[in-house]
């Protein structure tokens, strides 16, 4: 149900390895289902500092306002500025076209993010 490649946080993001030192991230299926329809995306500018766990932007659906949270420390190398006019692709394609932010990773990932078979498990929990 969840990409295997990716790893996610408790916070509903994901993140995918990109091999070059970077890892794209956006929010899971499960946040944009949660949400709603999204309306607006707001995203932070290319070479911010992210630290893990802090915010870096909010997507704003028909139903609420939720904050992002960074699944990792480093520096934004790129920001998904199509999301600007296509903030439904979050809701359409939500590890595809609706990726947030690319991050230059600044040292190691966390031991706390979740391979998709603990995401689901975690996810599953959380929904009971």
């Amino acid at each position: 149900m969840y990409p295997a490649d990716l790893k996610y946080t408790k916070d509903h993001e994901w993140l995918r390895e990109n091999g070059d030192g970077t890892v794209t991230v956006g929010i899971t299926d499960y946040a944009q289902d949660a949400l709603g329809d999204v309306v607006f995306v707001k995203l932070p500018d290319v070479g911010e500092q992210l630290a893990y766990g802090g915010d870096f932007g909010e997507v704003e659906s028909v139903k609420t306002v939720s904050e992002l949270f960074s699944p990792c420390d480093g520096a934004i190398s790129a920001v998904n500025g199509d999301l600007e006019a296509h903030p439904e692709w979050v809701n359409e394609d939500a590890y595809g076209k609706g990726w947030m932010v690319k991050v230059a990773l600044a040292g190691a990932l966390s031991a706390e993010l979740l391979d998709a078979a603990a995401y689901e498990a975690f996810v599953n929990a959380e929904s009971k």
